[in-house]
């Protein structure tokens, strides 16, 4: 079955998810179409990247992730179609891809399916669903496009690395209002190496023990883990972590090791 999963800031209260999701049904109306979410913060390519990231690779292959963020027509706006890991991704050249992909993608294209000017502003609903639904339907890449050598670069905020140190930041605060950092599992490895550590934040907050899973501790207290996206997170059980503890996103959080 061909699937179309969207990320995009449309929201939920406006036209513009209904046309979106109406002009796909119209060209490909077997498909699947998968939300993975309409509320991400308006323009913010870091959001949607992390959550894009984090979890395009659970579809099956040939999925077409089609990305609605700040894609409003300008003279320099590039819209690709990118094959990277056996997936498909459809979106402005803003810099989300380089932000998404830990390796380069396999094949981008720059899309110049000519555009229907009813549509002008409105690109998602025109040309980046003629892309996705072309994809979806097991038309090639280079069908859709002239092949670019690189896309736009940007860069995540890394974690500063030390022998018996490491400092990090929020970069994404979930729904539960878990506070995850870009602290990877793999960085912490490499630095803990079996050592004891103590994880400090605001208001002189401490943690100095890992858990697995959220009730490893009585509700209402505190704990870190590695959730599913290999971040370390900063979690209450049951509770609200960022409000209770006064994290927000760019907040420093710093571990150090015994």
């Amino acid at each position: 079955m061909a699937i179309i999963t969207l990320t995009t800031d449309l929201g939920d209260k406006d036209i513009y998810q209904a046309a979106l999701k109406g002009s796909i049904l119209k060209l490909l109306p077997a498909v699947s179409i998968v939300d993975i979410t309409h509320n991400v913060t308006t323009f913010d390519i870091q959001q949607a990247a992390f959550i894009l990231k984090n979890s395009f690779y659970y579809f099956p292959d040939n999925t077409v992730h089609l990305i609605g963020i700040d894609t409003v027509f300008s003279g320099d706006t590039k819209y690709l179609a990118v094959q990277y890991k056996k997936h498909y991704f459809v979106g402005a050249d803003n810099g989300i891809f380089s932000l998404m992909f830990n390796e380069e993608p396999d094949e981008i294209v720059e899309i110049n399916i000519m555009q229907d000017l009813k549509f002008l502003h409105f690109p998602l609903a025109d040309i980046f669903v003629k892309a996705a639904c072309h994809l979806a339907g097991g038309g090639k890449i280079s069908e859709i496009g002239i092949p670019v050598a690189a896309i736009e670069k940007k860069m995540n905020l890394q974690p500063v690395i030390e022998k018996n140190f490491l400092k990090g930041a929020v970069i994404y605060i979930d729904s539960f209002q878990n506070v995850i950092t870009n602290i990877t599992k793999d960085n912490f490895n490499k630095v803990q190496q079996g050592r004891r550590f103590t994880l400090s934040f605001k208001r002189n907050e401490t943690i100095t023990h890992l858990s697995w899973h959220y009730n490893e501790v009585p509700e209402g207290e505190k704990l870190c883990l590695f959730g599913i996206s290999d971040h370390l997170e900063i979690a209450i059980n049951k509770g609200n972590a960022s409000g209770l503890l006064g994290l927000n996103l760019g907040d420093s959080v710093i571990i150090e090791f015994e």
